[in-house]
């Protein structure tokens, strides 16, 4: 049974904290939350930073990755953990191929509130401020309803070979979308 696993991962710090987005800074801005979405198990894991090598033991053996801006985020903040190559895991970043398909790159929410009718319940720089004030509890369930939204869009897409999303406008649009794992 192939197991495409959903991932996102929340941090520590800000790329202003730790001087700016290069991969080097990436792998400074410390995990604080990491979740996956299994569809072998057809469950949710929530790792804490202290848990990160469970975590990237689980993508590795994963039929496919799919997240959104994982490749160049994601996993370069890993990178701060790990010696692995995270180019060696099969990976689909639909932040990506989104960018391939418009030519820009979209929010994950733009996405989100014209496919699906909802909206991500916070941002980034809101988990980095449940952190410093002990909130974990709050950045794991918005981690892991990202990586719902993320797991809805790309069935989506899988679905009806297409995804809505806001322009700068707000105007709904559609972008066709032919995405195979």
């Amino acid at each position: 049974m192939k197991d495409i696993v959903y991932f996102d991962l929340e941090t520590q710090k800000t790329a202003d904290e730790v001087g700016g987005w290069d991969p080097a800074s990436k792998m400074k801005m410390k995990m604080s939350i990491g979740v996956t979405f299994s569809t072998k198990t057809n469950q949710y894991h929530i790792y804490t930073e202290d848990q990160v090598e469970d975590m990237i033991q689980q993508l590795m053996r994963a039929s496919v990755v799919v997240g959104f801006n994982h490749v160049n985020f994601d996993y370069q903040v890993l990178a701060g953990y790990s010696l692995l190559d995270f180019k060696q895991i099969p990976s689909f970043d639909m932040l990506v191929e989104v960018e391939k398909i418009l030519g820009h790159r979209l929010k994950l929410d733009s996405i989100a509130e014209a496919t699906l009718g909802y909206n991500k319940t916070a941002d980034g720089l809101d988990a980095i401020r449940w952190w410093r004030e002990g909130k974990i509890y709050e950045i794991a369930e918005y981690c892991a309803f990202d990586v719902k939204i993320t797991k809805e869009v790309f069935e989506y897409a899988l679905s009806y070979k297409e995804l809505f999303y806001l322009d700068k406008f707000k105007k709904r649009r559609c972008m066709k979308t032919d995405w195979k794992v």
